[in-house]
């Protein structure tokens, strides 16, 4: 993420350039975005657009990498309650479906295939799982096969799902029942 400004004003204004543009990316992709569309709901210009983020690919990067740092810090990793972590990676989907929608865009207009991020997001993940394994606490296999294999099962009803997508506006109870699904399916596919 580009060094952005440190002074109360400018740091401002690029959030509200990273929320507008989260909105943007999101609804239309990077393609159909427009830096238009997100300065005005931003209020600001492009000049301060550009000169906080570079281009329209480094504010799409910027905006990932924001919402991915938020997400992180909303759902901390437990590598001793993956089912737990599940659930709450399936809470956060419901509440801020955007970093979902933007991974698919990535997919959709970028990288169809392999890691759809660089960088070392999942490392501390990775080795927490390597080491619940060497401690006989989890099943065996690849670690970020595993995270991948968690993840995606968190993300099975999310806007990234090619059969369902839940809302916060349906019934409780049907969030309850995926929740207790999804926990008691995680555990049986990391125990040991």
């Amino acid at each position: 993420m580009p060094e952005l400004p440190t002074t109360p004003r400018g740091a401002a204004t690029s959030r509200r350039i990273l929320d507008a543009a989260a909105e943007e990316f999101a609804e239309r992709g990077i393609a159909g975005a427009r830096i238009e569309r997100i300065v005005s709901a931003a209020r600001t210009n492009k000049a301060q657009l550009y000169g906080y983020f570079g281009n329209k690919d480094g504010l799409f990067d910027a905006v990932v990498e924001d919402r991915v740092n938020d997400s992180t810090q909303a759902i901390p990793f437990d590598v001793d309650d993956l089912p737990g972590w599940a659930v709450r990676v399936y809470d956060q989907n419901l509440r801020r479906p955007d970093l979902v929608r933007l991974i698919a865009w990535i997919r959709l207009e970028r990288n169809s295939t392999g890691l759809w991020f660089a960088g070392a997001q999942h490392d501390h993940k990775l080795a927490a799982i390597a080491k619940a394994q060497a401690d006989g606490r989890m099943c065996p296999g690849d670690p970020f096969e595993i995270l991948t294999l968690v993840i995606s099962m968190a993300s099975a009803w999310s806007p990234a799902s090619g059969v369902y997508t839940a809302t916060p506006d349906e019934p409780e109870a049907d969030h309850e029942r995926r929740r207790e699904l999804l926990r008691a399916s995680v555990a049986r596919a990391v125990a040991p």
